[in-house]
């Protein structure tokens, strides 16, 4: 009885370590079955993100630059022969790529055709650039620029940037970084333009009012020195004298007015209105602008053409 018992125990252990076994061995083929699977997807999901990505590369950039075309055709230029990229660099290089040069012409980009002036600036032997979709071999960068004019005070700015392989001839979109760093440069450069002009107009204009005064307090010295000479050379009184010579330097204000210039010239600043009828004094003539005083003293300039002597 105790050898069959002991013997009936020893079968009900083999048969648990059986069962035991066999579930194991299920449970380890479903990690691997399951492993298999999400190997297999990782291509397939690489595949999807690598499109998902592209999708963002190539779109180039256009904006609107309020300033004239000529203005931005200047600040192009400049950024053109500057010798650098922006918004791009070299494996483990500096911040910009260097040793570019402008061109008339790329073979990466197809032959424009539409209205504007077209500009190139282009990088050999440049080795894979970032910001450009893959690239991962030496080859050539180039940027496209292209300048329109929309009206008197409005340009259109196109930028475009391709990396070429040279040994697969594949190219590789931008992801727009080297475009926006570049409009960045001309749009600071037509900044510094604009600013540089507003300078300039306003230094003409100074140097312009600056001449009409000193050329008013000369021509007043002569007046002077003639008056006096006049004054003692003749036998009338000098309360005559400068009574006559008054007269003959007056002038009337013809209907419907005048303005009251600071300069001898059409785009100078207004002094002020002067009412059709008002007398003046003409203290310098020019061929087309008198120097006149008011009759509350104040000086400026006026067009001879709306005066008249006095009746």
């Amino acid at each position: 009885m105790k050898i069959s018992s002991l013997g009936t125990g020893k079968f009900a252990i083999l048969a648990g370590a059986e069962k035991f076994s066999s579930r194991a061995r299920l449970n380890t083929a479903i990690v691997v079955f399951s492993l298999l699977c999400f190997l297999l997807a990782v291509p397939t999901l690489q595949g999807r993100e690598s499109k998902k990505k592209k999708q963002n590369f190539g779109l180039g950039f256009s904006t609107e630059v309020s300033a004239t075309e000529s203005e931005v055709l200047q600040a192009v230029e400049l950024v053109v022969n500057d010798g650098i990229i922006q918004g791009s660099k070299e494996y483990n290089k500096d911040k910009y790529i260097d040793k570019a040069f402008p061109a008339d012409s790329s073979h990466l980009f197809a032959q424009w055709t539409e209205p504007g002036k077209v500009f190139y600036k282009v990088r050999q032997k440049v080795l894979a650039p970032v910001n450009f979709f893959e690239s991962n071999d030496e080859g050539t960068l180039a940027v496209r620029y292209v300048v329109q004019s929309k009206d008197a005070s409005r340009t259109i700015l196109r930028i475009d940037a391709v990396f070429a392989e040279d040994f697969r001839r594949t190219v590789h979109p931008s992801d727009g970084s080297v475009e926006s760093a570049e409009y960045k440069d001309i749009q600071d450069r037509v900044d510094t333009i604009e600013a540089q002009k507003k300078q300039d107009q306003e230094d003409a204009r100074h140097r312009q009012e600056e001449l009409a005064k000193q050329s008013l307090e000369r021509r007043n010295e002569q007046d002077q020195a003639s008056a006096l000479a006049a004054a003692q050379a003749s036998s009338q009184t000098l309360e005559q004298h400068v009574a006559q010579l008054r007269h003959q330097l007056e002038r009337v204000i013809k209907a419907p007015g005048a303005e009251l210039k600071s300069a001898p010239f059409h785009i100078a600043s207004k002094l002020k209105s002067l009412d059709a009828g008002s007398e003046v004094v003409i203290l310098i003539v020019t061929p087309y602008w008198y120097g006149v005083e008011t009759e509350d003293g104040e000086h400026g300039w006026i067009n001879h053409a709306q005066l008249e002597p006095l009746p």
